[in-house]
């Protein structure tokens, strides 16, 4: 009985382990490849990239565009946070339907805006999900043009756009 390291089996150990490896990447790029619906080897992960509604369609609208939409009155605002934050300060002329409650405010807040006007909603921070979940159920809802201002309180006031308080 032979106890110790047997140098010949560390070696091999030692280019089996990547050489296993890397048929295994090529396998799966390879099956990635042939599949008929393929998952993308780069893709946008940014907030903004993910900014999607179901069909792939982008949700995110850049600052500039918002602010030029707000200076010509082109588009209704909506302030998806709760009426506690939306009454400390939102952008000038929002409207208020915070996402926890959009069933029982939906129609009281949303009566006299067409389907065709453009939309906008917003909240605060970059990973704030509630104007996302707030702009894909108003296209569920029928309206058209709906776009989500991403981190949208904190930019307009870095940016010293219009703001107001209270209701």
């Amino acid at each position: 009985m032979r106890i110790g390291i047997d140098i010949k089996q560390i070696y091999r150990v030692i280019w089996q382990g990547p050489v296993i490896l890397l048929a295994a990447v090529i396998i799966s790029l390879l099956s990635n490849a042939i599949r008929p619906t393929s998952l993308p080897l780069v893709a946008d992960w940014s907030v903004q990239g993910r900014m999607t509604t179901e069909r792939d369609e982008p949700l995110s609208i850049a600052l500039s565009a918002a602010k030029n939409l707000f200076e010509k009155k082109e588009a209704v605002f909506i302030d998806a946070r709760d009426s506690i934050q939306y009454g400390e300060g939102h952008i000038q002329g929002a409207r208020n339907l915070p996402w926890h409650n959009v069933d029982d405010l939906f129609m009281s807040v949303m009566q006299d805006i067409s389907h065709d006007t453009p939309i906008i909603t917003y909240c605060d921070g970059e990973t704030c999900n509630l104007s996302h979940d707030l702009a894909l159920f108003l296209k569920d809802m029928g309206f058209a043009h709906v776009n989500v201002l991403v981190n949208g309180w904190t930019l307009w006031i870095e940016n010293g756009l219009p703001t107001q308080e209270g209701e």
